[in-house]
């Protein structure tokens, strides 16, 4: 699956919160919750599973050739149980 990204988006979410926009590749898409939405004149997917056994969050969009992410995140507890995960495994 190709990453693709904005280059400075992902080293802002670096610098600001410690992950790659890279690390998406290891997200665990196959056990993930994923919803789609229309926000800002586009239809986004937003995904809510693990990555190393910690709960995270990620916007993106479909490509031909994989993902374009928009967002990546640790997510917190009160998502975690929105969504029925849990914070850790």
């Amino acid at each position: 699956m190709e990453i693709e990204y904005d280059p400075a988006k992902n080293e802002r979410n670096v610098r600001e919160r410690g992950l790659s926009f890279e690390r998406a590749r290891d997200f665990e898409f196959a056990t993930a919750q994923i919803n789609r939405v229309f926000r800002n004149g586009e239809f986004r997917l937003f995904g809510a599973g693990y990555l190393d056994d910690r709960f995270h969050v990620i916007s993106y969009k479909q490509t031909d050739a994989g993902i374009r992410v928009i967002s990546f995140r640790k997510g917190n507890e009160r998502e975690a149980a929105k969504n029925g995960f849990q914070l850790r495994r």
